[in-house]
């Protein structure tokens, strides 16, 4: 059987890392996009060769207009052919109290949580849409439990650009089910990433995970089998859907 084709933002690390293995085992070949960490980079397209995936690299900003478009076109020549994309790129931006943000925490979080989302949503449409001549497929944005929960005293900045996320995953896959076009959204809570460490909040796991009702805090890999599920047969009479993965926090 042919290999179908996804794409994964952020794939050198965290659950786009995660998400791009456990695609490449079953059955994905893969373009991954990071930013700035060449070497993990590199360590997990060796991983997904690994795992029987053929896999293309392509680094840049996940909010640049111009480094979306190179991507995609290099998925073009690469593979022909689009059947997931996995919006999985973002930042959480510093902890900050609202009343101590900057205009730059508001823009630097924005412009690849939201507008870089929708801009490689924007470009997958063209190519999946069965009313431009695709196939059909799937789009998978990661979002955050941030987005209800609301992350007060922390980075309401980041958890409002989530809420967008996940608005825009219930528009786009009312405007494209006709298509041939399913897109859902994954809500991670507190997973064991980078991304705390990241924000300036080494702690936070620790921290926070007592109020988690199951009483610990997630994997990435656990996160990474909600994003395949929404990416295959298995969910087909699945849209329009933001999965909570919190551990019922």
């Amino acid at each position: 059987m042919a290999r179908r084709v996804m794409m994964v933002t952020g794939g050198s690390r965290g659950i786009g890392a995660a998400t791009a293995l456990m695609a490449a085992g079953r059955g994905y070949d893969l373009l991954l996009t990071y930013r700035n960490a060449v070497e993990r980079a590199d360590a997990t397209k060796r991983a997904c060769e690994e795992a029987g995936a053929r896999v293309v690299l392509v680094q840049g900003d996940a909010g640049a207009e111009s480094d979306i478009l190179a991507a995609f076109n290099r998925c073009d020549e690469a593979f022909g052919t689009l059947d997931v994309l996995v919006n999985n790129a973002g930042i959480t931006g510093p902890k900050r109290l609202l009343a101590d943000t900057t205009l730059e925490d508001w823009t630097s979080v924005f412009t690849p949580n939201v507008i870089g989302v929708a801009l490689h949503c924007r470009e997958a449409v063209r190519r999946m849409s069965t009313k431009r001549g695709g196939k059909g497929g799937a789009i998978v944005n990661v979002s955050s439990r941030a987005s209800e929960i609301g992350s007060g005293g922390e980075w309401i900045h980041y958890a409002a650009s989530k809420g967008a996320v996940d608005t825009l995953t219930i528009g786009l896959a009312r405007e494209v089910a006709a298509e041939g076009i399913r897109v859902n959204a994954v809500n991670p809570g507190l997973i064991e990433t980078e991304i705390h460490a990241a924000s300036g909040q080494p702690d936070r796991l620790a921290r926070l995970t007592p109020g988690v009702p199951m009483g610990r805090s997630g994997k990435a890999e656990e996160v990474s089998e909600a994003v395949l599920f929404l990416s295959g047969t298995a969910s087909s009479y699945i849209t329009g859907t933001c999965l909570p993965i919190g551990g019922g926090r």
